[in-house]
C-alpha cells in the first residue's frame, strides 16, 4: 500500500511541531517529528495496526489512529491507499477533531 500525506495532515504536523517548539531543543523536535513519520511509515506493512476513531465514526468513512506519544495520527484506508488525513495533538480539546 501506498501512504499519502494530505495537506491538512501536513499543515496539523506543522502546528503541533510550532507549539512546542519554544518548549523543547532543537534535538528532542526532530525525534517527536521522526518518531511521528516513522509511526506512520509502519502502516504500510501494518495498515490495520490502529484502532478505529471514535470520534469521527460520524463520517462514515472508518477513520483509525495511531498513538505516538501525544499525537494521533488519524488516517483511512482505500484498496491501494494509506491516507494520513491529521495529525492530532491528544492535548487539545477532542472536539476540535470532529470535523
Amino acid at each position: 500500500m501506498k501512504l499519502v500525506y494530505t495537506e491538512q495532515s501536513l499543515i496539523s504536523l506543522n502546528e503541533a511541531l510550532e507549539f512546542i517548539v519554544h518548549k523543547v531543543t532543537h534535538e528532542k523536535l526532530i525525534e517527536i517529528r521522526d518518531s511521528i513519520l516513522d509511526a506512520a511509515d509502519t502502516l504500510k506493512e501494518q495498515p490495520h495496526l490502529g484502532q478505529k476513531e471514535y470520534l469521527l465514526e460520524h463520517l462514515g468513512l472508518e477513520h483509525r489512529r495511531l498513538i505516538v506519544g501525544n499525537y494521533k495520527i488519524i488516517y483511512k484506508l482505500t484498496s491501494d491507499y494509506i491516507y494520513i488525513t491529521d495529525i492530532f495533538d491528544t492535548r487539545q480539546n477532542p472536539a476540535k477533531m470532529k470535523g
